[in-house]
């Protein structure tokens, strides 16, 4: 009889996990955002914790990345210490920062000093129990029939099996299936909705992904996102008076308090201390709800539904250094708030533009645009720009991802928008003063092709420029620039190495100038000396005739200034 092989965890199996979970989150994303009622209706789980293990798969492949060089290739802590730090400081919403933490709870097994560069079925159990419990932990007031619900399970019916990692991957896999089915008969607004956690939905798709990276074989099919019938309520009785019930209405729902709850939710990050973050969350327990502060060593992602917004990023000023501030309002009529939503009719058409600062965000919002703000060395990934595309509620949808690297990115949102029915077309906009340029031409009248037509020519007729200083020395199309260097770069290219910023902008200005122009663009960055637009501004009146110019602000964006010559 063949011996059947026996199953681990290693590097390489920790990046097939996780490129197996985007997948199957990706697949059922819509599904599990349609069935989120709690703790706040607002249809947004799926797409939290496809993102933030999108930001786990990246932080994972860039550690593989780094590893091109050697065939040994990342060991098994290393991936799972990148895994668990990108679900960090990625994290979404309430479930994707539990599951966060779930990942983090693993890394601390898995990655512990003396841990095998293998891990097996014992290291998997262990690992799998501690996830459960840091969760748990990390929740400041834990409700039953959620994800840590779900998470227990996994951990418990691990722990009970015996044998290798497949084995034990397998049996977590079954025992939290088997407690989504039964979350319904835990949590009212579920029972109340017809369906089963959505966020216990995800983790179960998750540990299916973890099974099949670890056997190569796929889970067993998943569990209905909507409650089976031997957990499902029976129709509700019919009132003498009034009349049959009301059927469930998933939308509506409610969450845990009946009378509504605050209406922001406010995520970010923080560096502070052990000391800090135990009275933060103190803190921010008297101010809201659901809150979950998770991570560690120093650095944290701290979720809390609050009235006050400003009081709960104030909390974390005084703890430490807060950053990647999101605050979302719930939006009046929807469940948190009280009473059911209404209905939005689809726009015909819209624009969604990544933009590098706050200053074009807002310069883009005046026009119409639905944005997505791409902070400095944080480029969004695909999943926040389908966010940005679903958000604009629209048939027909302009993508504008203002930089040649996020072409693929966008794409990928793109298409995933089309099997949603929405038209999308993407207009491969290199910079933001290309996509200025071409919301400028865009005529909603206008039939769809023919607006994309004329969109496209004006932002291909549109050079565009930058000046930045280098953070370290390399070799560009320039020559050999040092850190601290002023580059100016015309279409991408580095074409002026400088010391002098205005200096240097002036240069560039000039050399896209010589091959014409009507128009020429400025947005001036937090960083650029204050006297660069005037300057600039005076050079274009006093050397080129006929051509005008605009000036915008455009805030913390990156470059010191972009340039756009039309």
């Amino acid at each position: 009889m063949a011996q059947v092989p026996q199953t681990f965890l290693d590097g390489l199996a920790v990046r097939t996990w996780c490129g197996l979970a985007l997948r199957a989150l990706g697949r059922a994303r819509a599904e599990i955002d349609a069935i989120n009622v709690y703790p706040v209706a607002d249809g947004d789980t799926g797409t939290n914790l496809y993102l933030t293990v999108e930001s786990a798969a990246t932080a994972v492949e860039a550690v593989f990345a780094g590893y091109e060089t050697q065939p040994a290739g990342p060991t098994l802590a290393d991936a799972v210490r990148a895994m668990a730090h990108g679900a960090l400081i990625g994290a979404r919403g309430n479930s994707g920062t539990i599951l966060a933490q779930l990942l983090r709870g693993m890394a601390q097994v898995l990655a512990a000093d003396g841990a095998q560069p293998r891990c097996d079925g014992p290291a998997l159990r262990l690992a799998l129990r501690r996830a459960a419990d840091s969760a748990r932990q990390a929740v400041a007031h834990p409700v039953e029939g959620t994800v840590l619900t779900v998470a227990s399970a996994a951990a418990d019916a691990a722990e009970r099996a015996d044998g290798d990692c497949g084995t034990v991957a397998r049996a977590a896999h079954q025992g939290a299936r088997a407690a989504l089915a039964a979350t319904p008969a835990q949590l009212g607004v579920l029972a109340r909705a017809g369906v089963v956690d959505a966020g216990g939905s995800g983790l179960v798709a998750v540990l299916g992904a973890l099974v099949e990276a670890c056997t190569g074989e796929t889970a067993d099919a998943e569990p209905d996102r909507v409650a089976s019938t031997p957990n499902a309520l029976p129709d509700p009785e019919p009132d003498p008076e009034t009349g049959p019930a009301p059927a469930p209405d998933a939308d509506a729902g409610d969450c845990a308090a009946e009378d509504g709850g605050p209406a922001f939710e406010v995520i970010y990050l923080l560096e502070a201390d052990d000391t800090a973050v135990a009275r933060l969350r103190t803190r921010l327990d008297a101010l809201g709800d659901s809150l979950v502060v998770v991570g560690g060593d120093g650095l944290w992602n701290v979720h809390v539904h609050v009235d006050d917004a400003g009081a709960a990023v104030e909390a974390g000023v005084e703890a430490g250094r807060p950053y990647r501030i999101r605050i979302t309002h719930f939006g009046l009529g929807d469940v948190h708030t009280g009473g059911p939503r209404p209905p939005r009719e689809r726009a015909q058409r819209a624009v969604v533009a990544v933009v590098p600062g706050q200053g074009l965000a807002e310069l883009y919002t005046e026009a119409g645009a639905t944005t997505v703000l791409a902070r400095p060395g944080e480029p969004p990934a695909s999943g926040e720009l389908l966010a940005a595309v679903r958000r604009a509620h629209a048939r027909e949808v302009v993508l504008l991802p203002n930089d040649a690297e996020l072409r693929d990115t966008a794409a990928a949102a793109a298409e995933q928008a089309r099997t949603e029915g929405v038209r999308v077309a993407l207009i491969p906009t290199r910079s933001a003063v290309q996509g200025l340029a071409a919301l400028a031409v865009s005529e909603p009248g206008r039939r769809f092709d023919e607006d994309v037509v004329q969109m496209t020519s004006a932002a291909g007729a549109t050079r565009y420029g930058e000046v930045v200083v280098a953070e370290h020395r390399s070799w560009t199309t320039a020559g050999i620039c040092q850190a601290g260097d002023v580059l100016g770069l015309i279409d991408g290219d580095v074409a002026v190495i400088g010391a002098d910023v205005t200096a240097t902008a002036e240069t560039v200005l000039d050399r896209m100038l010589q091959a014409g122009g009507e128009l020429v663009t400025l947005v001036i960055g937090d960083e650029a000396p204050k006297t660069v637009a005037a300057h600039l501004e005076t050079r274009v009146r006093e050397s080129y005739l006929a051509v005008d110019t605009v000036v915008y602000g455009g805030g913390h964006q990156g470059a010191l200034l972009l340039i756009g010559v039309e």
